[in-house]
């Protein structure tokens, strides 16, 4: 099982490591800063880090020594936009600006041993081939004429949250954007297809549910063992593709509520996956103010609603697309809210433990093997 997790928050990166039974935090990095997201290379051991000074832009920094220090290196850059262009638009008449506004999303490309993807907020999908010495835009997907549909969601620009790196075949790829659906390439970047059919927008006018480009999944997520089923947490359901993206099905009557924000599929079993369900749009807490985590173990025919050790009352908890985590094993899992606190558990969810209540609000949680 992995015996480190390192925490993302508004105030800095918090490292805990599992002693025995028991969870500490044992180191502190960038403390005060915004972490928005961290990856854990297992390959060498890397981890990396992706900052927000605001003001100051996107910081990308890389450890080799668990955190104890830090390097940093080149953070994702746009292309200048072309001077004889006007400016782009989004849907709504907002302008959508060719430079970076924050890291998204960070997935480790198998092809070389130091490769890595890197999703972003407005829309660009990255690769460096250096340990993010450097990095290029994958030019495929943001010249595609579909990226002008593309709207924000949470954000007020689209981003790629999610990238799926296909284990049998690196060369295959899927990449979860909101607001713009899933998209699939099988030759590592050269060629892209819409890959949501079977996505359905409630927000959009009825004739336009079904349009693949608006599509708003929160997280989308892949199955180790069986990689042709995916799952995704959409923005008003869930829904599950087993046959590679070619066809989503969502699902139906999920109780209490088919909204949120995280997904984690059992890395053995496609059909046994977990989610922390809440009330969506102007609320964003839990239903009833009784933090749950569901999961299902038939492919989403029924839930299970996992309560023992989280709050049942006056619980406001929002967990973000990537503060739920799963590690190897399947067994363990973590996840942190909006309101600084942390849960883990050892055995699939029947029972949580609060690692901390007292953290800054949690963006990101990763699991990785000491």
């Amino acid at each position: 099982m992995s015996d480190r997790l390192h925490v993302s928050t508004r105030k800095g990166l918090f490292h805990f490591a599992r002693r025995g039974t028991d969870w500490r935090i044992d180191r502190v990095s960038f403390l005060g800063v915004p972490v928005t997201l961290t990856e854990f290379d297992a390959r060498d051991g890397t981890l990396y880090a992706a900052l927000d000074h605001g003001h100051f832009g996107t910081k990308f920094q890389r450890s080799t020594d668990d955190g104890a220090t830090w390097q940093e290196v080149a953070a994702p850059k746009y292309p200048e936009f072309p001077a004889d262009e006007p400016e782009e638009k989004d849907l709504m008449g907002r302008p959508w600006p060719w430079s970076l506004k924050m890291v998204w999303s960070l997935a480790v490309d198998p092809r070389n041993p130091r490769a890595l993807w890197c999703g972003t907020i407005p829309g660009g999908l990255f690769h460096s081939s250096d340990g993010g010495e450097s990095w290029q835009i994958n030019e495929a997907l943001w010249s595609m004429p579909e990226r002008k549909k593309w709207v924000g969601g949470g954000a007020d620009l689209p981003g790629i949250h999610s990238v799926c790196v296909d284990p049998r075949n690196a060369e295959r790829i899927a990449v979860g954007i909101s607001c713009g659906g899933v998209w699939l390439t099988e030759d590592g970047g050269a060629t892209w297809r819409s890959s949501a059919k079977g996505m359905r927008a409630e927000y959009m006018p009825p004739e336009q549910a079904y349009d693949e480009a608006t599509q708003d999944p929160h997280m989308v997520v892949q199955c180790r063992a069986q990689p042709d089923c995916y799952w995704a947490q959409h923005h008003n359901g869930i829904f599950r593709s087993t046959d590679g993206c070619a066809n989503w099905v969502e699902l139906d009557d999920v109780k209490p509520s088919a909204f949120g924000f995280g997904v984690a599929v059992h890395p053995e079993d496609p059909d046994t996956a977990w989610f922390v369900p809440g009330v969506k749009d102007e609320m964003r807490i839990p239903v009833d103010g009784k933090l749950v985590v569901n999961r299902t173990r038939d492919g989403g025919k029924s839930f299970e609603q996992l309560t023992d050790g989280l709050p049942q009352e006056h619980a406001y908890d929002l967990v973000f697309r990537h503060a739920l985590a799963i590690d190897a094993t399947g067994d363990r899992l973590a996840f942190g809210s909006t309101t600084g606190s942390l849960w883990a558990t050892d055995d699939q969810g029947e029972h949580w433990r609060l690692l901390s209540s007292h953290l800054p609000p949690v963006y990101a949680v990763r699991f990785a093997v000491e």
